[in-house]
């Protein structure tokens, strides 16, 4: 086994957004795409954390405020969010973020199950944190995100 290939299997690829100044990180195969949302159109009677839908590239894309999922105050400072659009049981989404991070490959070694002290409402999305040198990135886990069924509300 090469040096790569050991390495491939001994680390995990993120991609991270920032919300409320947290470092949450997306597994990389869940993530199609990062793009600036825009066209949102409301949807009656939809959960709060459904923030609209929004045409893609011709694919009708079901946009969610990580805010309002992660129990957040709304954002105040009027700059552009990101959406990071992936894919979940043949649907589109793009989970709303207030800004990019960067892609980060990270030793599994350094994974770790949600602290005790972890929110309630955030340990029921997150599948774990990893500690970085200057931060906490929280996992967030796309399938618990995107399942509203848990909380009595279908997406």
């Amino acid at each position: 086994m090469s040096a790569m290939e050991e390495f491939d299997q001994s680390s995990q690829g993120y991609v991270t957004v920032v919300t409320a100044g947290q470092l949450f990180g997306l597994r990389l195969e869940h993530v199609r795409d990062v793009f600036v949302p825009r066209g949102l159109s409301k949807v009656p009677l939809a959960p709060p954390e459904v923030a609209g839908l929004l045409n893609l590239r011709g694919r009708i894309v079901t946009a969610i405020d990580l805010r309002r999922r992660l129990g957040l105050p709304p954002r105040e400072d009027g700059a552009a969010p990101i959406a990071v659009g992936m894919e979940q049981r043949g649907e589109l989404y793009g989970l709303i973020a207030d800004r990019a991070g960067d892609v980060l490959h990270l030793k599994r070694s350094t994974y770790e199950a949600n602290p005790v002290n972890l929110d309630r409402r955030w340990a029921h999305v997150c599948s774990g944190v990893h500690r970085l040198e200057r931060d906490l990135m929280v996992v967030l886990d796309v399938e618990k995100v995107l399942d509203f069924n848990q909380f009595g509300v279908a997406v």
